[in-house]
């Protein structure tokens, strides 16, 4: 399997101490299904154009330029070429700002994740011993990195040999949880149920094992495809989820049997409240 190529060469800098990196992607989009759009009539495949609102003709990729509507029809010409110009201090160097405990940070701001490795052999010593310091402190380091054209803040952390680079939503990306949470109702409802559901969850509990995840839809779309190729039907669609519970701790308690679970005595003696 051919190694990833860097999408990204600079310094990871912390004060004075500083050692040549190189960014690696962490995902890939290569297992996933993608679809072409055909015409309907012949069942050729169609490609998009950009086509000029007024004329209605075809603008070609030379011709074409980025624009910013300040007013309604008003447009001020930004070329790709004064992007590019644009310097960013940060450019090709990751200077390390400042460090946060790896248990302050919201999961919320997370996005896409990037290896951190050593750019080169002279490199190794200075980034394994920042590498192992960050994690006995259990420290990620904050700073920010220009990534296709354009400035991101990020979180890096030690991640088994290498490092691990996250880029970061910014706070006025972030819908506030108020404007989601501030309505819910805080129900009344028998304490005891709390022991069913803790020894239900207690069954449940194991290790983050990302290798047992499956895309269900993707492999929904494989089997799809499949049946098309060989002339038939679709497999069935996933039933529909059920109604909401009604009887909460009816419902529980045939949960803990199914899983071979005894309740304890307050637990077996709750009833649905009124």
């Amino acid at each position: 399997m051919t190694a990833p190529r860097a999408v990204w060469k600079g310094f990871l800098k912390v004060g004075s101490v500083s050692c040549g990196v190189k960014l690696v992607g962490a995902t890939s989009e290569a297992s996933k299904i993608h679809f072409k759009i055909l015409n309907r009539k012949d069942g050729l495949p169609v490609k998009s154009a950009y086509v000029d609102e007024v004329t209605g003709d075809i603008v070609e990729a030379e011709d074409q330029t980025k624009g910013y509507e300040v007013e309604k029809g008003e447009f001020i010409e930004v070329p790709p070429d004064d992007i590019k110009k644009l310097k960013l201090t940060s450019a090709h160097t990751l200077e390390v700002e400042e460090f946060v405990a790896l248990d302050d940070i919201d999961t919320r701001y997370l996005e896409k994740p990037y290896y951190v490795i050593p750019a080169d052999g002279a490199a190794v010593e200075a980034f394994s011993v920042l590498r192992e310091a960050m994690a006995k402190k259990r420290v990620a380091a904050r700073s920010c990195v220009v990534l296709y054209q354009r400035g991101r803040e990020v979180v890096i952390q030690p991640f088994g040999k290498g490092m691990l680079l996250t880029e970061l939503r910014t706070h006025d990306e972030m819908i506030p949880e108020k404007t989601v949470f501030d309505d819910l109702k805080s129900p009344k409802y028998d304490q005891d149920l709390l022991e069913i559901a803790g020894l239900l969850i207690d069954k449940k509990v194991t290790r983050f094992d990302p290798s047992k995840f499956e895309d269900t839809y993707e492999d929904a779309l494989v089997a799809m495809i499949d049946a098309k190729r060989k002339g038939k039907k679709p497999p069935k669609p996933a039933p529909r989820p059920k109604e909401n519970v009604v009887d909460l701790a009816s419902v529980l308690r045939k949960s803990l049997a199914k899983e071979g679970i005894k309740a304890g005595p307050k637990a077996k003696a709750t009833r649905k409240s009124a």
